[in-house]
């Protein structure tokens, strides 16, 4: 093969095929042209259209107008007008008066232009023009620089400003010389004031209203600095700020998944997030730990002392998760505050216990940081530090709002809201002291000595009359509201050691656990009559507080005395935790779960809260909401089941 036949070896190859049944046409039928005109007449329509007619009983022809099968195959709007039209006649008339005022426009122009005193003045215009050729360029050709600024407009009284007088002044400054000049605006600003006052009184006391008269009152001018709105702006703009500063926390927060665990079975790990601390809790404990029941990024804080010889004021912090670097809501209390609780319906209110057995009511709606109610001698008052309160539910509408606190002077009381912005007292149960050698006797000889001091509380989440009370000798009574006699049941927990912490599980009716300093948490049913408990945990340290998860009933969380967390799930493993992980250096004091996100908070004695992420085998779906009808019956299932042995 040649050069020219290799220039085309990759060359495509055209290759034309005819249909089999394609038409053949001549070539007379192909030069043929087919002419199709446009026709207003609707192929579509019947031309002869028939009805019924039920009277004469036959067919009768319905008679149908022209525009009926009228096709539309091009429409526009034009723009042209008959000139025998009114329109048409209009427009003529307005371009004939343009056309004669045009004319009449340069009529009077030409004239002007012919008129003798324009020629002279045009003359001396020429003549002026030939004398400045005359002036001798710059060697760059450029014009005059006053010639390319504008010229500059003439001043008047409008805009002419007085020059502000000056004077030169010196002298020797010290701190008294600062000082007496301070002393001396601040009489100034007194005297003023004072003044000022004395002329609104005169000015209210000699102004006589008549009966129909009518006073306009001035709006008071409100400074835009100090507004709810400005206000409201500068925290969108600080939470922005935090936002920025701790991003990658916030991401840890939204996608953080521990890859890890789907390596290993039973066990899981925290993430430390946030550390929410400041200057004036340093010294105090964490008593207490509250998240909101309606904004899921919201909780209270409670700083107080446990320790009895360095006793001091008390604090409550709200603070957010959207803003992490400063709490929301601050109040201050002359006593340590050991306990609070948000109430379930009316969101704003919360109620605290201090260290000198008084109760409080905050709103936190309120600008202002006081309490706006407060226990007193007159209407009643703990004589020792409230450990524990709680809000009721409010069942009836008409009733007033109620919540119910355990101290250790051996009363638990129910504390209601008057109208008067009064606390009512009502004693619920005292917390008799009884003493019995012989257990078997079923408290048949035991003999009552006197009140034992109460340290914890909780109320059953299925029977709300009945509730748990832990005592500092190490016993927990079931009582009920409607029976403040005597108690339905008592159980020896933690002999000698006080009963830190008592919680009834989220779901299940019959649960509930304790924990103590003897280094034990324990799980009953208190309803079985063998007055012993389920399971009992050995973790070694001091347990400062325990608490059941809002989303299954099987898993609980503890805090040690080491700075340690276990978190348990009884589903999984019933004898170790699945998670044990030192969080802090100092004791760690309470722990609480988050209802609507994987968060969990722990307190410790360096007034320090940490917000700890947990990993995907110590959770489940948390977008299954709790508290309803199915969820409950199956999380009591798993509870069962995972009770089954020990039952």
């Amino acid at each position: 093969m040649g050069d020219d036949d290799d220039d085309f070896t990759f060359a495509p190859k055209v290759v034309y095929e005819k249909p089999a049944d394609q038409l053949e046409l001549t070539n007379q039928q192909l030069n043929q042209t087919m002419t199709r005109t446009l026709s207003w007449r609707d192929p579509n329509y019947c031309p002869n259209s028939v009805k019924f007619s039920f009277r004469e009983w036959s067919y009768k022809p319905i008679p149908m107008s022209d525009g009926a099968h009228l096709a539309v195959h091009f429409q526009m709007d034009g723009f042209a007008l008959f000139s025998d039209s009114e329109a048409g006649g209009k427009q003529l008339a307005l371009e004939e008066a343009k056309r004669k005022a045009q004319e009449k426009l340069e009529k009077e122009k030409k004239l002007f232009l012919d008129s003798p005193e324009f020629v002279k003045f045009q003359k001396k215009d020429e003549d002026e023009e030939a004398e400045d050729d005359v002036v001798e360029k710059n060697q760059f050709n450029y014009f005059s620089k006053g010639c390319q600024t504008f010229t500059r407009p003439m001043k008047d009284l409008y805009v002419t400003t007085i020059q502000p007088s000056t004077a030169n002044f010196q002298a020797t400054v010290g701190s008294w010389e600062i000082y007496d000049t301070y002393v001396l605006g601040l009489e100034r600003e007194a005297r003023e004031a004072k003044i000022t006052k004395r002329n609104k009184r005169r000015k209210k006391g000699s102004s006589s209203l008549n009966s129909g008269e009518v006073v306009m009152r001035k709006q008071k001018v409100i400074d835009p600095m100090s507004s709810n709105e400005m206000a409201r702006c500068l925290r969108l703009m600080e939470r922005m700020v935090n936002h920025n500063l701790e991003h990658e926390i916030y991401t840890d927060f939204k996608y953080w998944e521990d890859a890890s665990d789907q390596y290993r079975d039973g066990s899981g790990s925290v993430l430390p997030l946030w550390r929410f601390a400041s200057e004036s809790t340093r010294s105090k404990h964490v008593t207490c730990l509250r998240w909101h029941p309606k904004f899921a990024d919201l909780f209270a804080v409670s700083y107080g002392s446990y320790d009895f010889m360095r006793q001091g004021s008390g604090l409550i912090y709200c603070y957010s998760l959207k803003n992490t670097a400063c709490p929301e809501q601050t109040f201050n209390v002359s006593s340590g505050v050991m306990c609070i609780d948000w109430h379930p319906t009316h969101h704003s209110l919360l109620c605290a216990g201090c260290y000198d057995g008084t109760v409080l009511v905050f709103d936190v709606q309120q600008k202002s940081r006081v309490p706006i109610y407060k226990s007193t001698v007159k209407s009643g008052k703990h004589t020792d530090p409230v450990w524990d309160v709680i809000w009721q539910n409010d069942e009836d509408l008409s009733k007033e709002a109620n919540f119910v606190s355990v101290s250790s002077d051996g009363k638990v009381a129910s504390w209601s809201l008057l109208t008067s912005r009064e606390l009512n007292m009502e004693v619920l149960m005292e917390l008799k002291l009884l003493t019995n050698a012989d257990r078997s006797s079923e408290f048949e000889d035991e003999t009552v000595v006197g009140l034992a001091g109460g340290c914890s509380l909780d109320f059953n989440k299925c029977n709300d009359h009945l509730f748990l009370v832990g005592t500092e000798e190490g016993k927990v009574h079931k009582c009920s509201k409607a029976y403040s006699a005597e108690y339905l049941e008592t159980f020896v927990a933690h002999a000698g050691m006080a009963v830190y912490s008592v919680r009834c599980n989220e779901f299940h009716p019959n649960i509930f656990i304790s924990c103590s300093a003897d280094w034990t948490i324990k799980l009953w049913d208190h309803t079985a009559k063998t007055g012993k408990p389920l399971m009992t945990f050995e973790l070694g340290e001091a347990v400062g507080d325990i608490c059941w998860s809002s989303y299954s009933s099987t898993v609980f969380a503890a805090v040690t005395s080491a700075g340690k967390i276990h978190v348990f799930d009884l589903r999984v493993n019933k004898h170790e935790p699945l998670c044990e992980q030192k969080v802090a250096k100092a004791k760690l004091t309470r722990v609480r779960f988050s209802s609507t996100r994987p968060i969990l908070l722990v307190g410790d004695e360096r007034g320090s809260v940490l917000s700890l992420k947990l990993s995907p085998n110590l959770r489940k779906d948390w977008k299954i909401a709790p508290f309803e009808k199915d969820v409950m019956t199956t999380e009591v299932e798993a509870l069962n089941a995972a009770l089954a042995d020990v039952f």
